[in-house]
């Protein structure tokens, strides 16, 4: 059964890989809309599990991988060369272990999937600190110099910060090579923009995003929790999300959305 060949790739793996492909050609998730992000994304994770490990029973041959790439073929959607011009690719990151080399991971796997040389933004949510202790440039520094990193060796075009009040996102122009173009403010927890931070944005030309997204988007449990449902009896406690890459892909002219879909990559730390 496919499960249990699924089940036993996911206990030899050190690294899975996760690709929903382009979430407009899921007939499925077309009629049913998830009530928040954090909804979505779960449903996204184990639909994709539920096909992936339905699918690995038919092919025999399937090797033991130590990266094992989980995704449903028939929804992948390259980005055609001939239209890259009239689209604007954009993602938001969620980094889920403090770790910022999954930066770099992350970019090149979207770049890849999509079949594109760069994208043209990115914003990343704020890493994950420890209870107790504030967000603070010191600690965003070297999240910000990776994408610097991506801005100058062109993967990137610009890049975007989240939840960042009027004196972090300060700091952070101040310091940053390259310059935030575009800080997201999350409505739920304020319903209107603070006019300190919409003052500096005006000044510096920073633009002003809203969104929903909770503050974690993905923990460790959810995703464990999703890996059992799908693929009954694996060590889904073996399993830890590393980052979560929202991306979608506008058509400029038109302002609609052609395309929308995640990519993770989660590590397996065998006991």
């Amino acid at each position: 059964m496919g499960t249990d060949r699924a089940r036993a790739l996911l206990e030899r793996a050190g690294t899975l890989t996760l690709q929903t492909g382009n979430l407009l050609n899921w007939g499925c998730l077309r009629k049913k809309c998830p009530a928040t992000p954090g909804e979505e994304v779960r449903d996204c994770i184990q639909k994709t599990l539920t096909e992936w490990s339905s699918k690995i029973g038919q092919d025999q041959n399937q090797e033991i991988l130590e990266v094992l790439e989980c995704t449903v073929a028939q929804a992948i959607e390259k980005i055609n060369p001939e239209e890259r011009d009239e689209l604007k690719v954009s993602a938001k990151l969620f980094i889920v272990g403090s770790n910022s080399s999954s930066i770099r991971d992350a970019v090149d796997m979207a770049c890849s999937a999509l079949g594109v040389a760069q994208l043209d933004s990115v914003i990343i949510a704020p890493p994950p600190i420890e209870e107790g202790t504030s967000l603070s440039l010191e600690y965003l520094q070297p999240y910000w110099q990776e994408l610097e990193h991506l801005v100058q060796n062109k993967k990137l075009v610009a890049i975007g910060t989240s939840d960042l009040d009027k004196t972090l996102l300060e700091q952070l122009y101040l310091w940053a090579q390259v310059k935030p173009s575009s800080n997201q403010v999350n409505l739920a927890s304020c319903c209107v923009m603070p006019p300190d931070l919409t003052a500096f944005a005006k000044e510096f030309d920073i633009q002003l995003l809203t969104h929903n997204d909770p503050k974690e988007l993905l923990c460790e449990a959810s995703f464990q929790e999703v890996l059992q449902e799908s693929i009954q009896n694996t060590k889904a406690h073996e399993w830890t999300p590393l980052w979560l890459l929202r991306y979608s892909v506008i058509v400029k002219s038109r302002g609609i959305i052609k395309s929308k879909g995640y990519i993770m990559q989660a590590k397996r730390n065998a006991s």
